[in-house]
């Protein structure tokens, strides 16, 4: 079931990914129509639906005349939801990804595509910071998972993820990328992206100015989730390098930098392990198992082994509305 507009039409075109968070989308979509307008010509507003039952619809249905489209991925993954939105922008100039529990900052639309328009880069991300719906113990915060990465604006990065990303969708098209579908149920596909962008020779660059802000609900701020997410992120970021490295025998070289590299880290973060918890300082102990996690995710992602965080289990037919499953994280 997709919307009636044909995709394309817009120089903007902002994607909503989302699978089975229909009670999110309000506030994101009123957001997203209200910041429409502050760029020339007026950003379009698009939601995939990656859940096979097509749950969103008549959510997103209710605001097709304050401009949002919607379309229908039933394909399991988030890189086939990516995907169809980078087929859907195919005649815009730019596309936009937020991902379904954020909230964009007031003027973040504007900076983005202002940014882009004064760089000429093939991509600009900006920042996604925290919100906490419980407090976060000493141990869960000194993981340091909801302390999102800052750069200074206009700098060079190397990757990011795709919860807060521009794409020019022509350069994405003439470097011939596109979301590793085989990631679409491990997370890391916009990892990989983003390398793959600067490995082929596109600009990514940071705006720091156009921030997002991700609600983390309760069952986020625990210890079992944030080492999960400190393993799956290193996993990705390590897959990724060896990926794109140049030949065997490039790939040989990065990886055994990557495991000489951990296994040092990996006996530091043990003693630091060991000194926090004869302090009994909680903090520093989840410090040192963030990153302990951490470095073993990026020696399983150099040796090619992916966990299936977001693998689905078959839901009955009368599901609400609204669940907590994810498309994909990042």
């Amino acid at each position: 079931m997709d919307g009636t507009d044909d995709g394309g039409t817009a120089g903007t075109v902002v994607a909503v990914l989302t699978y089975r968070r229909a009670g999110h989308l309000p506030a994101l979509l009123r957001e997203l129509v209200g910041q429409a307008a502050t760029v020339t010509p007026r950003a379009q507003v698009l939601v995939v639906d990656n859940d096979p039952a097509g749950s969103a619809a008549d959510v997103v249905l209710g605001w097709a005349d304050r401009g949002v489209r919607y379309v229908h991925e039933p394909r399991p993954g988030i890189s086939a939801a990516r995907n169809r939105a980078l087929a859907e922008a195919r005649g815009a100039a730019v596309l936009v990804f937020i991902d379904d529990d954020e909230l964009p900052c007031p003027g973040w639309l504007e900076r983005l595509v202002g940014a882009w328009r004064s760089w000429g880069c093939a991509a600009v991300a900006g920042p996604v910071s925290s919100q906490l719906l419980v407090p976060a113990s000493a141990w869960v915060a000194g993981t340091g998972v909801f302390d999102r990465r800052r750069a200074t604006t206009g700098s060079l990065v190397g990757g990011a993820g795709a919860g807060n990303l521009l794409l020019d969708v022509r350069r994405v098209r003439d470097l011939g990328l596109a979301f590793d579908e085989r990631l679409g149920l491990t997370g890391g596909e916009d990892t990989l992206f983003t390398h793959q962008l600067v490995h082929r020779g596109g600009e990514l660059r940071w705006c720091d100015e156009a921030e997002a802000v991700e609600s983390v609900p309760a069952e986020r701020v625990t210890r079992s989730w944030v080492v999960r997410r400190c393993f799956r992120s290193a996993g990705s970021w390590s897959r990724a390098e060896v990926s794109l490295a140049a030949g065997p025998g490039g790939r040989l070289r990065t990886r055994a930098g990557i495991l000489a590299r951990a296994a040092v880290r990996l006996s530091l973060a043990l003693l630091a392990l060991a000194a926090a918890s004869v302090r009994r300082d909680a903090r520093a102990q989840g410090a040192a198992v963030g990153t302990l996690a951490s470095y073993s995710g990026l020696v399983v992602g150099a040796l090619g082994f992916v966990p299936h965080e977001y693998g689905r289990p078959p839901a009955p037919s009368s599901e609400p509305v609204g669940g907590d499953a994810r498309v994909g994280g990042h």
